[in-house]
């Protein structure tokens, strides 16, 4: 606010002291020597030595500059000088400006101090910030955000370049994002992929923001963030993939697939869509006899077979164990049984490449289609009973749910119910059927035989109710009640004196448990019992799939003494392999090769061949079936060694067995004898 004229002339007439005085800007003229000549009111005011001053080093007719002025309790003042030449007599004097802009200065600063900390924060946190000025449509990024784009700070970028580096996929929903946002102010957030400025790097950025209003309510300015959640994304991915993929083949897991079949259900009102239910057919034995290594190479061959054998569209996942499950969006019953046909036959062609040689599997397949009123529980429990009708009709082979499998199903669950509660109120009984020696005509053991003696309508005969609790856990604590109860009878005094043996048939259930054999060893000496008295009975169908089992128990009765027969020989097309290597004391014939033994033709030949290799082997043979006393002497000129039939003897109570051989332990009826030792 210079008020200098063109002459001096007179230092007060060439200032006019009005003006001069009345301006707030401090005013003082410097003479050649360096002297104050003058100054203004403001000047006078300033308080400040112009010696404290660096005047001569400001140039007349250059910029103005900021001095400090230190203060005696230490604290700095700072002045903004600009100075100019003035011309008085041939004398060049000088006039100075001064404003004091401490407080500007410190105004400034810590302007500068926040954009710096602003700055340093974002670089820290990898937040950058911009700003949208929306009546100029300007857009302000931060350096930190520009760098994060891999751009050079300062480079222009406007909306549509920013738009081009946005993932295709993700405009849409950052533009709606906005636009409802700019509609009702406020905050806003979004997620989205971005190319960086190389246009090949793909981050994730997640941002946060807010839309100012002026007082009008209309949006004038948003401010928003922008952090770069790439590696944590990458990392949430990886924890959603591990929560949902089964780990050893891949797949969706348990978890994934119940979420999908929740989608099939929530698909519309029109039922459409199926399920089905893969289950491995005897995989445990594959792990038994080849070890879980192949076990798992072979879950992870079939899946590579049937993702390729599966329509698009469908989602293969694995349950659990060796049980897989497929959904199948629109497809309707028929069209899932052609699935589960066209799978079964698919590994049936394709041995699995495993351990060197090229291993056979077969799959059980249970398909169920959606239908009205259909709950996630609903379309499993259908497969599930799929599935168990293609087991029980053989396995390698798919069905498909029908209503009559539900009835079934309740059936099944009446009988369980009614053998748990017969167990827990001792409503269980067992029968005894005598084995007879074919040469002395004399018992040697008892078979003895599970009854249900509930007193409950149907009368269930064991053919009847035996099958269902075999599938169910509950066979193992049956089959536990009759070694504790066959135990029991052997330990009277009766059946000690006479020497009574049993055999008992056991699940193969208890078969595979790996602690049964030892139990029913330590049963029988906790009772005092000799081993040799009790003998287990092992069907020929659960022997062949469980070689390891039958191997594992028949070494933990062979030392204790115990006797181990194989049952039902010939009904299952066994092989002679089986005697050779599982350590049996007793074959027993199967009745469907015994019951015309004695018409000739094939069944007389296939007797001498098992009678022959058993006796090469040290096993003894029992026929069952003799129900007609012409098959005696037909099976006793064979070379067999006992028989078991009505003909030789029907079943009895128990109790009635024991009373009797305490009345009168030496009747040759029911006192056994020593079993004949067999040729060798």
């Amino acid at each position: 606010m210079s008020v200098i004229g063109e002459e001096v002339g007179g230092l007060v007439s060439t200032l006019p002291a009005l003006a001069a005085d009345a301006t707030s800007t401090a005013l003082v003229m410097i003479g050649p020597d360096g002297r104050c000549l003058w100054r203004n009111a403001a000047g006078h005011r300033l308080g400040v030595a112009l010696t404290e001053l660096p005047l001569g080093r400001l140039t007349a007719g250059g910029d103005a500059v900021e001095l400090p002025v230190r203060r005696s309790d230490g604290s700095v003042r700072w002045l903004r000088v600009r100075c100019h030449g003035v011309q008085h007599a041939g004398e060049s004097l000088r006039l100075f400006e001064l404003w004091d802009v401490s407080v500007e200065r410190r105004e400034r600063e810590r302007g500068r101090n926040y954009r710096w900390r602003l700055a340093h924060i974002e670089q820290l946190a990898k937040v950058g910030t911009w700003e949208w000025d929306l009546p100029s449509g300007e857009v302000i990024w931060s350096d930190v955000l520009q760098r994060m784009f891999g751009l050079p700070p300062g480079t222009g970028l406007d909306y549509p370049a920013y738009r081009r580096m946005v993932h295709p996929d993700d405009i849409g929903m950052i533009e709606q994002t906005l636009e409802d946002a700019l509609r009702r102010g406020g905050a806003f957030s979004y997620t989205h992929r971005m190319y960086l400025a190389d246009g090949a790097t793909l981050r994730v950025f997640e941002c946060y923001g807010e839309v100012f209003t002026d007082s009008t309510g209309a949006p004038v300015r948003v401010l928003g963030t922008a952090h770069d959640i790439t590696a944590v994304r990458r990392v949430q991915d990886e924890l959603t993939r591990l929560a949902e993929r089964d780990p050893l083949t891949d797949l969706p897991n348990r978890r994934a697939l119940l979420a999908h079949i929740d989608e099939l259900l929530a698909g519309g009102p029109e039922p459409s869509g199926a399920l089905l239910l893969v289950d491995i057919d005897n995989f445990k034995d594959i792990n038994d006899v080849h070890g879980h290594a192949v076990g798992d190479e072979v879950l992870r061959a079939l899946t590579r077979l049937l993702e390729r054998e599966l329509p698009p569209g469908t989602l293969l996942g694995r349950l659990g164990g060796d049980e897989f499950a497929v959904v199948l969006p629109g497809a309707d019953a028929e069209g899932a049984l052609v699935i589960a046909e066209a799978m079964c036959n698919a590994v049936v062609r394709a041995p699995v490449p495993v351990a060197g040689t090229g291993l056979r599997v077969t799959l059980s397949i249970g398909a169920a289609s959606r239908e009205p009123g259909d709950t996630r529980d609903t379309m499993l429990a259908h497969a599930d009973l799929a599935l168990y009708e293609a087991k029980d009709a053989g396995r390698n082979r798919a069905r498909v749910y029908l209503p009559e499998q539900y009835r079934h199903a309740v059936q099944r669950v009446s009988v369980v119910t009614r053998v748990r509660r017969a167990l827990d109120e001792n409503r269980m009984g067992l029968d005894a059927q005598p084995i007879v020696d074919l040469a002395t005509g004399q018992v040697v053991s008892h078979e003895l035989l599970v009854r249900l003696r509930d007193g409950a309508e149907p009368v269930l005969s064991p053919a009847e109710f035996l099958p269902t609790v075999e599938r169910d856990d509950l066979i193992g604590d049956l089959d536990r009640w009759v070694v504790a109860t066959a135990t029991a009878a052997l330990a009277e005094p009766g059946a000690t004196r006479a020497g009574l043996r049993f055999d008992i048939n056991i699940s193969a259930r208890s078969l595979e448990s790996p602690g049964f054999g030892d139990w029913v060893v330590r049963t029988l000496r906790a009772a005092g019992i000799a081993a040799d008295r009790l003998g287990l009975e092992v069907t020929e169908t659960a022997a062949i799939t469980n070689v390891a089992a039958v191997r594992h128990l028949a070494d933990a009765l062979r030392d204790a003494g115990c006797r181990l027969s194989l049952d039902d020989f010939g009904a299952g097309f066994g092989s002679f392999a089986y005697l050779k290597h599982l350590p049996f004391s007793t074959v027993k014939i199967a009745g469907d090769f015994v019951r015309q033994a004695d018409h000739g033709g094939a069944d007389p030949v296939l007797i001498d061949a098992v009678v022959r290799a058993a006796h090469g082997l040290g096993m003894s043979t029992v026929a069952e079936s003799v129900e007609r006393a012409a098959l005696v002497p037909a099976l006793r000129a064979l070379g067999v060694d006992a028989g078991q039939g009505y003909h030789l003897g029907r079943p009895v109570p128990l109790d009635e067995l024991s009373r009797r051989t305490s009345r009168a332990w030496q009747d040759t009826v029911v006192v056994p004898t020593v079993v004949r030792q067999s040729p060798r």
